[in-house]
C-alpha cells in the first residue's frame, strides 16, 4: 500500500466524523424553525444565564447517577434511562417534521409516538453501526435544536465554557469521564457515533475489553451536540445575520480537526475544550466580520 493510500485510510474516518458533525448542525438548523413555531422552548426567558447553570447541574447529577449505577453493577438502570431519553428525543424530532406536513394535522402526536417507539426498538434489537449513526444524527440534531432555541447566545457561550472546563478536569484530572465512557461503551449503548476502519466491521461483534484494539473510531454524541447549540442559538437569536452562524460551523470543524490530530497520537483527549473553543472563536470571528452585536 502506497503512503498516499495509507494516509487516506488513516484520515478518512476522521473526515467522516467531521462530516457527521456538519450534518448534525445542518439538520439542527432545519429543525429549529418548526420546533420554535411549535413552542418547544424549555425556558420562558432564554436570556437568563441561570438556565445554563441548570443544565450544568443536570449533567453533574446524571454523571453521578451513571457512575453509581456502574459501580453497583446496575447497568440495566442506565440502559433503561438512555432508551427512554432516546424515545423522547426522537418523538420531538419526528413531531417537528410531521408538523410541516398539513395532511398530518391532528395526528402528529400519534404518528410521532408510533415512529419513535419503532425506531428505538430497531435500535435495541439490531444496533449495527449504520443504524446507530443514523439515529445518532437525529438525536444529536434534535437535542441541539431543542436547547439551542431555549438559550440565547450569551447563556450558550457560558454553558460551553463551563462544559469545556468540566470536560478537561474530568478527563485529565479526576479521569471519571474516562471510566464512565468505558462503562457505557462496554454496554454498547447507542449514544455514540461509530466510524468503521474497514467495510467488514460490525458493531454487534465489537469487543470493548481493555487493551483490545478497536476496528472503529468512536465519538460521544455530546461532542456533536454542544458546539451545535451555539450554531442554532446564533441562527435563532441573531436573525438575518448568517456570518456568526457560518463562523460557528467552520470553527467547530477546525476544532474537530485539531482534536483529531491529538487523538491520532494515541492518547485519550477531552473533546469539548477543542470543539467548544473552535465554535466560540468561529462565532466571534463571524460577529466581527458582520459588525453585529452579541447582546
Amino acid at each position: 500500500m502506497s503512503s498516499i493510500e495509507q494516509s487516506i485510510k488513516d484520515y478518512l474516518p476522521i473526515i467522516s466524523m467531521g462530516g457527521l458533525i456538519l450534518i448534525v448542525q445542518i439538520l439542527a438548523l432545519f429543525l429549529s424553525t418548526p420546533m420554535e413555531v411549535s413552542g418547544m422552548q424549555a425556558f420562558e426567558d432564554p436570556t437568563q444565564v441561570s438556565n445554563s447553570i441548570y443544565y450544568i447541574v443536570m449533567i453533574l447529577v446524571f454523571t453521578l447517577f451513571v457512575l453509581t449505577a456502574i459501580k453497583k453493577n446496575m447497568k440495566w438502570v442506565i440502559s433503561l434511562s438512555i432508551y427512554l431519553a432516546i424515545i423522547s428525543t426522537i418523538y420531538y424530532v419526528v413531531f417537528a417534521l410531521f408538523a410541516l406536513i398539513p395532511s398530518l394535522s391532528g395526528f402528529e402526536s400519534i404518528a410521532s409516538v408510533v415512529l419513535s417507539i419503532g425506531i428505538t426498538v430497531l435500535l435495541y434489537k439490531y444496533p449495527e453501526w449504520y443504524i446507530v449513526d443514523t439515529v445518532g444524527v437525529c438525536i444529536s440534531a434534535g437535542v441541539s435544536a431543542l436547547i439551542g432555541i431555549s438559550l440565547s447566545v450569551v447563556p450558550v457561550i457560558v454553558l460551553l465554557v463551563l462544559l469545556a472546563i468540566y470536560d478537561a478536569i474530568s478527563v485529565y484530572k479526576t479521569k471519571h469521564m474516562v471510566d464512565m465512557a468505558e462503562g457505557i461503551m462496554d454496554m454498547k449503548l447507542p449514544i455514540m457515533f461509530v466510524i468503521p476502519k474497514h467495510l467488514k466491521y460490525s458493531f454487534l461483534k465489537e469487543d470493548f475489553k481493555k487493551g483490545e484494539k478497536h476496528e472503529a473510531f468512536f465519538m460521544g454524541l455530546g461532542d456533536a451536540v454542544m458546539p451545535t447549540l451555539l450554531v442554532v442559538s446564533a441562527n435563532v437569536f441573531m436573525k438575518s445575520n448568517f456570518y456568526p452562524v457560518l463562523g460557528a460551523i467552520l470553527g467547530t470543524l477546525i476544532g474537530h480537526a485539531v482534536l483529531s490530530i491529538q487523538v491520532m497520537k494515541g492518547k485519550p483527549q477531552a473533546g469539548l475544550p477543542f470543539l467548544n473553543s473552535g465554535v466560540i472563536l468561529g462565532f466571534f470571528a463571524g460577529v466581527l466580520i458582520s459588525g453585529a452585536s452579541v447582546l
